[in-house]
């Protein structure tokens, strides 16, 4: 079997505060937000929110009936609870990746942003996502970009010793990675997506202009300079619009939850637990969070 990559986990951490609320970084959110609004359906029924946190982006998939947010964070989750609430138009996943707890081919439509940097194996993880895609469904990636501009710079003033024009990712830090764009588009088409657009994003992430340039001129000229995203990635953050294509076995059942260990589907549900019939495992309800990281005895 192969092995688990290593989780990345915010268990605890006050994220959503600390790094959007408080950070200074309303520029990087508005300027993700205008990507989105360009990338995502006009309307469409079940989406996937892989990565959600604390919910920063779930309000802006309005034009979905109903949004599944998956996170490896129990606290996270419970965060994200609270800033949304628990309406019947958001479920609240803690689960891996690397193991999706979803039926063969249930989502329409799915996101990653700010998630993918923190895959070990990205590619495994690509293929995970585009299984719980039914056909045509629309995926949308953002991925912290190995051949951004600083980067280069750096690199041909030899004051970093990794090269942004290779293939391979670069791990940063621990659990923190850059990837080069053409191995990202790659990986889509490989995992059975076919790429359609791309938007660069965050072209002027530095605090100085953030500082002295107004916030609402940075965002026009960053919603402008996204366009060129299909000509070149220069750009610390891109995002990627795909679509599903080929066969996709899709589950028959409504419920959209199947075991990650055995991969049986449908879950017997119980008050507060989720049953697999398959294997015999148990997985917790807490709190209105279907919590699939570990199965529990009965």
């Amino acid at each position: 079997m192969k092995e688990h990559p290593p989780i990345c986990d915010y268990e605890g951490s006050h994220y959503q505060n600390e790094f959007w609320d408080q950070g200074g970084r309303e520029y990087e959110d508005q300027v993700e937000a205008v990507a989105l609004r360009r990338l995502l359906p006009h309307s469409g029924e079940l989406l996937l929110e892989l990565g959600a946190g604390a919910g920063r982006n779930t309000p802006r998939y309005k034009n979905f009936k109903h949004v599944v947010l998956l996170d490896y964070s129990l606290t996270q989750l419970q965060q994200a609870q609270n800033r949304l609430g628990s309406f019947d138009r958001y479920t609240y996943v803690a689960g891996d990746v690397y193991r999706l707890p979803f039926a063969p081919g249930v989502f329409d439509a799915a996101t990653m942003i700010r998630t993918l940097h923190h895959m070990a194996d990205a590619p495994r993880a690509i293929n995970q996502v585009r299984q719980a895609l039914g056909p045509k469904s629309t995926f949308i990636l953002e991925f912290a970009n190995k051949q951004n501009l600083k980067a280069i710079i750096r690199f041909l003033l030899k004051r970093q010793t990794w090269s942004p024009f290779t293939s391979e990712p670069v791990e940063f830090a621990e659990l923190n990675f850059d990837f080069h764009p053409a191995s990202v588009c790659t990986w889509l088409v490989e995992a059975g997506f076919n790429v359609e657009r791309q938007l660069t994003v965050s072209h002027f992430r530095n605090a100085t202009l953030k500082r002295i340039v107004p916030l609402n001129l940075l965002v026009a000229m960053d919603s402008l300079a996204q366009y060129t995203g299909d000509w070149w990635q220069l750009t610390p953050s891109v995002f990627v619009k795909t679509t599903a294509v080929g066969d996709t076995p899709c589950a028959e059942t409504g419920d959209i939850f199947r075991c990650p260990d055995c991969g049986h589907h449908p879950l017997d549900k119980k008050a507060d637990k989720l049953h697999c019939m398959g294997c015999d495992q148990h997985y917790m309800i807490r709190d209105g969070i279907y919590d699939f990281r570990e199965p529990i005895g009965e």
